[in-house]
């Protein structure tokens, strides 16, 4: 009776301490994607499958459910835990995207996905994000290590890896929010402007460089000479596919189930979800996404302002930018403003690696910015 007594009063605190704004941020975000998903992939299902018109809806259901239960575990934990076990399930997804160049499936040249009996097409990546921000998060923060430079080395190391592992895929737009996200948490931490331009500079020529010369990434090279130079090729046809529905479906957009372009592009509902709904549901729409996306960022930042401790001043920073970015370079892709990358957008876009990740994302974010009160079992 009495163990009851307490474990009710523990979730009671969790609940009490919990940013109930920032949660229904959350809830929000998964509510609209799961909108978009019943509204505007029945077709696709349909066609494609040949079976119920609302497959594709009801498992982005299952993940979302799914997803809830990974943030109530990820924001209910001790902070003490939640570091200590993170850096378990980092190592253990780090040797997941070592083993995908091995056993790794291919799809439309690039192999970044494991077909494993008990995680069936898992992109390790996705897994990978979330404990590689408290990672990074851990090695600046720590005191052992009283010269930022050793810190600055491990922390550059363990970026590179993780890098290299990605253009082997290759993975281009992983690539680039891995990198974006080190100099973010890098910059943060008061590291010299003038050595973080020149890392950046060597970085983005070292990138152009493989791209360019290496004859296995002529798959990425044809894909950014074809975004550039409009006249040519194939490689621009989904981008400019959805820029037309973008265009096409004005302010007010087409109506419900009108749009086309989720027919003629293959994973629309999950690289070109923004194209999707500006076509039937118009720019207003993404106006009112966007907002959403940048009061979620804004509440988390300002928690960082009243946080003392470094480590999860780091952790929300990075956690806020990882998301932040990814969401920027999707719609930037939709609207052909960057090559076409295959990133998936936050919360909305269809796809359970992607939303575990940003579920345990959401998670930690959560459990970072829960009122600081001591109580015990």
């Amino acid at each position: 009776m009495l163990d009851k007594f307490f474990n009710y009063f523990s979730y009671y605190q969790w609940w009490k301490n919990l940013d109930k704004f920032i949660l229904s941020l959350i809830i929000a975000l998964f509510l609209t994607g799961l909108f978009f998903s019943l509204v505007s992939t029945s077709l696709i299902a349909s066609d494609k499958l040949e079976t119920n018109s609302y497959f594709f809806f009801f498992k982005h259901l299952v993940f979302v459910l799914i997803g809830l239960f990974i943030i109530f575990i990820f924001s209910y934990i001790e902070q003490k835990i939640l570091y200590k076990i993170s850096v378990y399930i980092f190592l253990f997804s780090l040797i997941l995207l070592l083993l995908v160049p091995f056993i790794g499936i291919e799809v439309k040249g690039s192999t970044r996905w494991l077909d494993l009996i008990f995680l069936p097409r898992l992109q390790p990546v996705e897994l990978v994000k979330p404990f590689f921000i408290i990672m990074l998060a851990l090695i600046i923060s720590n005191n052992r290590f009283a010269n930022f430079t050793i810190k600055f080395s491990i922390s550059f190391l363990l970026t590179s890896l993780i890098i290299l592992l990605l253009i082997l895929q290759p993975d281009l737009g992983q690539t680039l929010l891995i990198g974006l996200s080190w100099l973010i948490l890098i910059f943060v931490s008061g590291i010299n402007l003038f050595f973080l331009f020149s890392i950046s500079l060597v970085g983005i020529i070292l990138l152009l460089y493989i791209v360019f010369y290496i004859p296995k990434f002529e798959y990425i090279k044809n894909r950014l000479l074809s975004f550039f130079d409009t006249e040519t090729g194939t490689h621009n046809f989904q981008s400019d596919k959805a820029l037309d529905s973008i265009m096409s479906g004005g302010f007010f957009g087409k109506g419900i189930g009108e749009g086309t372009l989720k027919n003629r592009v293959p994973e629309a509902h999950t690289d070109y979800i923004i194209s999707v709904i500006s076509e039937e549901f118009g720019v207003i729409a993404i106006m009112l996404i966007l907002v959403l996306f940048l009061v979620f960022i804004f509440s988390i930042l300002k928690k960082v302002d009243k946080e003392v401790n470094n480590t999860a001043r780091l952790i929300l920073v990075g956690s806020a930018s990882l998301i932040l970015l990814q969401a920027m370079i999707h719609i930037g892709v939709n609207i052909r403003l960057f090559p076409t990358t295959g990133m998936t957008l936050p919360f909305l876009s269809y796809g359970g690696s992607s939303i575990i990740s940003v579920s345990i994302l959401s998670g930690i974010i959560l459990n970072l910015t829960k009122r600081k009160v001591l109580f015990s079992k």
